[in-house]
């Protein structure tokens, strides 16, 4: 079953904002409303842009009308998700998805909406823009690159991205679908209707703020589900903000990692710049890559589809 690639976007396009997961300031999305119209296209706000309740952009039925209504306007192009954090989990299962699957539309973000976009492809195949979220834009001088790759991911403009070697990457090259995300979320979805396929598939993985032992927790998850067994290649973002206990873990983080994938024989590509940081590029879920890890480089080459 070929996925299925949204329409790219043209001048004049409308691409809606909102806050499925966590509150967010208004003027902390300033910035990005104003750079994505400096790109030619409207933006209209959700309610949950700059609301809040408690931690959250508002209630759950308030995100929930608010992601609903996105999906179903015709009028918009594309759904750009302001911040992650938490909050998509308490109402996935509510989304009526059947104008989405009708007329597909970019769906924008990361961290939390690692679970929209492995839902979204899991069930309906489609394809969507694992890309930096609002306040990304607010350091737009020093994040300029990555920012662009929006820009240019929503355009259709085919992306090749490139990182230095790293002495734990096992060469080789490979090509497959590209899944992944926020290595918390690929775990908390596993054995829901979100879930994911990871056959064949080239996996990337990245996440903040977590203990070396949770990470290594996660990442047995995904092992005992099997959901590092047959991979195409596995691509290890960044790791930021990483705790440790007070009885130290006793092993490095990379180390760790390449552990839990050592007897297999897959491509694996360390220091990948995704994630919580400013070098992240905008990856585009459900498409075919090509990863290429060599003693020199690595790289990562989107391979040209065809759009709905």
């Amino acid at each position: 079953m070929s996925v299925i690639i949204p329409p790219y976007l043209k001048p004049r396009d409308t691409i809606g904002m909102i806050c499925p997961s966590g509150y967010m300031p208004l003027e902390e999305v300033q910035r990005c409303i104003e750079t994505l119209q400096q790109w030619g296209f409207k933006v209209v706000l959700g309610k949950t842009v700059g609301n809040q309740y408690n931690y959250f952009s508002g209630t759950d039925e308030e995100r929930l009308n608010d992601l609903q209504l996105m999906l179903d306007d015709k009028n918009i192009q594309a759904i750009y998700c302001g911040r992650g954090g938490y909050g998509l989990s308490r109402v996935i299962d509510k989304i009526n998805f059947s104008t989405f699957v009708q007329e597909p539309k970019w769906i924008i973000g990361y961290s939390d909406i690692t679970l929209l976009h492995a839902h979204v492809f899991s069930n309906f195949n489609i394809a969507s823009l694992h890309a930096p979220m609002a306040a990304a834009f607010n350091e737009i001088e020093e994040s300029e690159e990555y920012i662009n790759s929006i820009y240019k991911s929503l355009i259709g403009e085919p992306q090749t991205y490139t990182c230095a070697s790293h002495y734990l990457n096992r060469n080789g090259i490979y090509e497959g679908e590209l899944v992944g995300g926020n290595l918390s979320l690929l775990a908390h979805i596993i054995g829901t209707k979100s879930d994911i396929n990871t056959k064949n598939k080239i996996l990337f993985i990245e996440d903040i703020g977590e203990y070396k032992y949770n990470i290594d927790r996660m990442l047995m998850q995904l092992k005992r589900a099997g959901k590092l067994d047959e991979l195409a290649s596995l691509i290890v973002g960044s790791f930021s903000e990483i705790k440790d206990t007070t009885i130290p873990y006793g092993k490095d983080l990379k180390e760790m990692i390449f552990d839990s994938v050592k007897e297999y024989s897959y491509p694996v590509c360390f220091d990948f710049p995704v994630g919580h940081v400013k070098e992240n590029y905008a990856l585009k879920i459900g498409l075919k890559y090509e990863l290429i890890v060599d003693t020199k480089q690595s790289a990562l080459k989107e391979k040209v589809a065809k759009f709905l």
